[in-house]
């Protein structure tokens, strides 16, 4: 189990959809490109894939549902797979030999694994979790906006909104979404596919935590372990 980590940042995401290369189509600024279906193509066309997998990988059938269907688990996935980058960022940032934390002491002492660090933000300010549950869900509540329609007669539960492609949600504070149909599939496959490797990546370390609740790059040789359980308000 030493390495799981490492085995897992090199696994690539496996690809379950196809580009297709009339598809897309320029639109409004806000929707800077906006996307219709292609019936004929594998998951109606929807970006995501990188070779060898151009023709689709789909071994467990999720591609084949109904298009409403697919593209809530589009944006299931490419929601998650933002979540799954942030959190390896924030696993190998917070552990040695870094070691950055706005919350915590880090300066002058181990912090210790990162799957821990909320459980001793929760020992010793509790409040903390509350204020994170209305930050977070004000963000959720932002989104669920921009994407999902509203209740009413004919709206199914999760039904998103006309003419709204999975993830773009409007925030784009560094101006990197392209008006080119093609540039805008090409970016969307790079997202989804770093998504899908940091899924698994943070998968990977967080179950390496758990086994023997050494930091990553301690399990790695690349840091020498400090961590003195002891000074920590909870117990390992």
């Amino acid at each position: 189990m030493k390495l799981i980590a490492t085995l897992s940042l090199l696994v690539s995401g496996a690809s379950a959809f196809t580009p297709s290369s009339k598809v897309f189509k320029t639109s409004s600024a806000l929707q800077a490109v906006a996307w219709a279906p292609d019936e004929s193509a594998f998951a109606y066309g929807l970006p995501g894939a990188i070779a060898p997998f151009e023709e689709g990988f789909d071994p467990l059938n999720l591609a084949d549902k109904p298009y409403d269907t697919l593209l809530r688990f589009r944006e299931a996935e490419t929601q998650h797979g933002r979540v799954a980058m942030l959190a390896c960022i924030g696993m190998l940032v917070t552990e040695e030999p870094i070691e950055y934390h706005p919350l915590f002491e880090a300066y002058n002492k181990d912090i210790g694994p990162a799957i821990r660090h909320l459980d001793e933000v929760r020992a010793t300010s509790p409040a903390f979790f509350e204020v994170l549950f209305l930050i977070i869900g004000g963000f959720e509540l932002n989104r669920a906006r921009k994407g999902f329609a509203p209740p009413g007669e004919g709206v199914e539960f999760q039904d998103l909104q006309e003419g709204y492609f999975p993830g773009d949600i409007g925030f784009d504070p560094l101006g990197l979404k392209p008006d080119d149909s093609a540039a805008f599939a090409e970016m969307s496959t790079k997202e989804l596919q770093n998504g899908r490797l940091a899924m698994l990546g943070f998968m990977g370390m967080l179950v390496q935590e758990l086994v023997n609740g050494e930091e990553i790059f301690v399990n790695l040789g690349l840091a020498t372990d400090r961590f003195d359980p002891s000074s920590v308000p909870i117990q390992f």
